[in-house]
């Protein structure tokens, strides 16, 4: 009798331990799906691939499970750890790396879009008519973007509001420029061909300064890397060669906490290395 009513109540203190630990989670996953999901789904929805909530929700957790069998394997269960962590932000990050390229190329072709856009403007052509000439002739990101440009506006949508919405989309600063810029030219009677070539102008020189900038700061950048990995290769070869020297590191809080202040120090040097060589034109 007294082990039925002792498991009662264990059953009964663990119900009620369940409904706060399911609650925690329940907020937990919204906050994931807030700050995670739903700008990753709103990224890759303007480089126009589209996925579920639930297909995005399940490449994170396939990320989290095999990283985390990939350091269990080469590091044990703290390597396992570090890497499940790694792999619960990966899919976020890649989608912010190819945002960042796809942006990068969209900058890249757009001066000389605008350059072919100005010439179709003096040669008598409206502004509608040179993005559905100039965007089939480009690459894509951008013949996307004008593609859709074509068709918002063929289905009633203004100009200048399908030139905003293609800026909001694209999230560079440069068509912002052109989005604002040929709004005043439309709206106060200017000259949008001579504006649009001004426009491609500045994008031109900034991509040149760019250049010389990235050429004369990647010494720089370089001893960064050189110098944030050289412990961990130096760590490599001594815990080959000398096994005997290393192995203590491991046997202790104090070698543990060793290795993590040399990862701290390290990534903050690497960190102030990239922000001094980082310039903004």
């Amino acid at each position: 009798m007294a082990f039925v009513v002792i498991s009662l109540l264990t059953g009964a203190c663990a119900a009620l331990l369940c409904f706060p630990a399911l609650r925690a989670s329940r907020k937990a996953f919204e906050e994931y799906q807030r700050r995670y999901v739903a700008p990753s789904l709103e990224a890759l929805g303007a480089m126009f691939l589209f996925l579920e909530a639930r297909q995005l929700v399940r490449l994170n957790l396939a990320a989290v499970i095999v990283l985390a069998a990939a350091g269990l394997l080469m590091a044990g269960p703290a390597g396992a750890a570090a890497a499940a962590v790694a792999g619960f932000f990966a899919p976020a990050l890649a989608v912010r790396v190819c945002r960042r390229r796809r942006i990068r190329r969209f900058e890249s072709q757009l001066a000389e879009a605008l350059q072919q856009m100005a010439s179709a403007l003096r040669a008598g052509l409206t502004l509608q008519q040179t993005v559905e000439q100039v965007g089939p002739q480009s690459a894509a990101p951008l013949r996307q973007e004008f593609a859709l440009f074509t068709r918002e506006v063929k289905l009633g949508v203004p100009v200048d509001a399908a030139l905003e919405a293609m800026a909001r989309r694209v999230g560079s600063p440069d068509m912002d420029l052109v989005a604002i810029s040929a709004g005043i030219a439309r709206q106060l009677g200017g000259n949008l061909a001579e504006m649009l070539e001004c426009v491609a102008a500045t994008l031109r020189e900034r991509f040149r300064l760019e250049g010389r900038i990235a050429a004369l700061t990647s010494q720089g950048k370089l001893q960064g890397i050189i110098v944030a990995s050289l412990p961990l290769f130096v760590g490599l070869f001594l815990s080959s060669y000398r096994p005997d020297l290393v192995e203590p590191m491991f046997e202790g809080a104090y070698g543990y906490v060793l290795i993590a202040a040399i990862v701290l120090l390290q990534g903050m040097g690497f960190l102030a290395i990239r922000r001094i060589v980082a310039i903004d034109v």
